[in-house]
């Protein structure tokens, strides 16, 4: 492994926890990627994507330029899946494998890819009975297949995948897919893991059908096997990971009963089979000469001290209620919705969205997991607001609209008292950025490069002008680069216009984030390649040391909080800057996948406010987004 670059995905999962210090140790360059945070075991030097890799550009792949993809990333359910499960399963087993090989073909250096794949692949008939079996089925890699779930169907699909670009004489890496067999480990939401936590809580666990037979695999096993197999020359197409000796249920339950000698442990009858089941090892030890080290009883007593580390989480953090978050106006921001879910899901993995609108048909209701019809805010206020926000369990509030951040600004402090973080700034600098007159003239006083205004233009001494609306929507009613003369008559048709002088130059957005102390954590740049009723349809990211030095001075000063989009011109002496909007902007999604974790970043401040952020990783290179419809499309008998 020295010297190879090694990219791995789900790399926070169970197995990958094992699998990347591994390879640092053996002198790999590891690029790491996952939806979670960064575990913190990871050594120093681990080059680390956190995000969805659905979004993952070939640029950033080839600017790693990895010698060896390790694919890991998968989501499962526990025995049962559910019908949540069902679009789950695709996107991040189905659609994410195509979307990783569909990159991988286009990576010059690329050597060999190696999927994590599944026994729930081999055809469940084998191996599953309606009476105990005494000795356990031996599956071999040419077994029948016939997939028993949802995650054993997205592998199989994966391994034809693999199977289809090796055959092609234009794939320049080789492939092997490894089945692992019925894994288990540290820090995971298995069954002996789920059993040793409940146990140390001195709660009962129940058992079903203890004479069943698996083939356990030790999470530190399988990174060891998938490690080695990595680099063993000739090794491609299918092969089996697991101990091949298979251990009954019951035996978990007598260690675990040495460990808790007081456990409260049922056995229920259930209406499933009985499994046993084990794999043919045959192939792994010709292969890298080698089988899994770990029995139960090693194992089990490792994950018993890791649970009993754990446990000493303060009992108030503990027994916090789900995230249940709140986005507010949510109309039509589907992309906005979405990116809060999954940035929820990171804090808490039961956490839930909410969409809130007015409109009680609003689009984005169809994808939110719940929708709330809410009351115009002019007609309600703080207090009845915290009581319907309680009621929901809602603990953090995102506003989304400008015409309704002050309204949110002044109630922050209400809802507080009921636990609910608003994700808004402080009123008084909410108040300066919506008034884009007030806003100019603060700019003028701090000596900072804001475009001048004023509700004369004669004051201005400038030959071309901008008209707008002094509030609301900067696009609303713009008269650009007017006479004065065209500019008066512009402004006859507005509430409260105010004038600017026209700025020759190259408009760009600024996506940032503040903490709660004012300071910024982090920013990216966008230009505005196409724009659309103000908005970008078309974006794309760049960099430039000065105009990001210069920003950040800027937003800095301004005492804000949470996500903010800063509009400016780009002129030969810098920024111009046009107006700061106090919120997520439209477009800013673009700037998630570019690495600025806004939303997340504000759940975090929001939930734990002493924790420290983790540190903005800008990805590498550029991104592009384009902003187009998308069909949703449901399927529901009570249509």
């Amino acid at each position: 492994m020295k010297g190879k670059r090694v990219f791995v995905t789900g790399a926070a999962g169970v197995i990958g926890r094992e699998l990347v210090p591994r390879l640092a140790a053996a002198g790999a360059d590891v690029w790491a990627g996952d939806l979670k945070s960064c575990p913190t075991e990871f050594p120093d030097g681990i080059r680390y994507r956190e995000g969805d890799l659905n979004d993952l550009s070939l640029t950033e792949l080839n600017d790693f330029g990895p010698h060896i993809i390790i694919h890991l990333a998968a989501t499962f359910e526990r025995s049962v899946e559910t019908p949540g499960f069902w679009h789950e399963n695709f996107r991040h087993n189905v659609q994410l494998s195509h979307h990783l090989m569909t990159l991988a073909q286009d990576c010059p250096v690329l050597e060999r890819v190696v999927f994590a794949s599944s026994y729930l692949i081999y055809d469940q008939a084998l191996y599953q009975f309606d009476a105990p079996r005494e000795v356990a089925v031996r599956l071999k890699e040419g077994a029948p297949i016939q997939p028993r779930n949802l995650v054993g169907s997205a592998k199989l699909s994966h391994e034809i995948e693999l199977a289809f670009l090796a055959g092609l004489q234009s794939c320049r890496f080789s492939t092997l897919c490894v089945r692992i067999f019925r894994g288990y480990g540290r820090n995971s939401r298995d069954v002996i893991s789920r059993w040793v936590r409940a146990l140390l809580k001195g709660e009962a666990i129940t058992v079903y059908r203890p004479e069943g037979l698996f083939d356990y695999v030790y999470a530190a096993d399988s990174a060891e096997g998938l490690m080695r197999l990595a680099v063993a020359t000739g090794a491609t197409g299918i092969v089996n990971l697991g101990t091949g000796r298979s251990r009954r249920v019951g035996d978990v339950v007598e260690i675990l009963r040495s460990h808790f000698p007081d456990a409260a442990i049922r056995t229920e009858t259930a209406d499933i089979p009985f499994e046993a089941s084990e794999a043919d090892t045959t192939k792994l030890r010709e292969l890298v000469d080698w089988v899994p080290a770990y029995d139960l009883e090693r194992a089990i007593a490792e994950i018993v001290n890791f649970e009993r580390q754990r446990s000493a989480i303060p009992a108030a953090v503990a027994a916090r209620p789900p995230l249940v978050v709140l986005v507010s106006s949510a109309a039509r921001k589907v992309p906005l919705v979405r990116a809060m879910q999954a940035a929820a899901r990171r804090v808490d993995p039961g956490a839930r969205v909410i969409a809130g609108d007015v409109d009680p048909h609003a689009p984005s209701r169809h994808v939110a997991d719940a929708f709330w019809q809410m009351q115009r805010l002019e007609e309600t206020t703080a207090e009845a607001l915290r009581g319907e926000c309680a009621a929901r369990g809602i603990r953090a509030i995102l506003p989304t609209r400008d015409g309704e951040l002050a309204f949110w600004a002044q109630a922050k402090a209400e809802l507080a008292k009921a636990g609910i973080a608003v994700l808004v700034s402080e009123p008084a600098a909410v108040a300066r950025c919506l008034d884009k007159l007030a806003f100019a003239e603060w700019g003028a006083a701090k000596g900072l490069p804001v475009i001048p205004a004023a509700s004369d233009p004669d004051g201005l001494g400038a030959e071309r002008l901008v008209v707008k609306e002094r509030f609301g929507a900067g696009s609303r009613g713009l008269g650009l680069d007017l006479s004065p003369q065209a500019a008066r008559a512009h402004a006859a048709g507005l509430s409260e216009p105010i004038f600017q002088p026209f700025v020759e130059g190259r408009e760009i957005s600024i996506d940032a984030f503040l903490t709660t102390s004012g300071a910024v954590h982090g920013l990216v740049l966008r230009r505005r390649d196409r724009v659309v009723a103000g908005e970008s349809q078309i974006t794309t990211t760049f960099r430039d040391d000065r105009l990001e030095a210069q920003a950040a001075e800027i937003l800095g000063a301004l005492g804000l909080f949470g996500p903010v989009v800063m509009q400016a011109m780009v002129t030969g002496t810098g920024l111009a800057v046009i107006e700061v909007n106090a919120r997520f902007g439209g477009a800013s999604t673009a700037s998630l996948s570019a690495g600025l974790d806004s939303l997340l970043w504000s759940l975090l401040q929001a939930v734990e406010p002493d924790r420290k952020l983790p540190p903005f990783a800008r990805v590498p290179g550029e991104i592009r987004q384009i902003r187009v419809p998308q069909d949703i499309v449901l399927h529901d008998p009570d249509l």
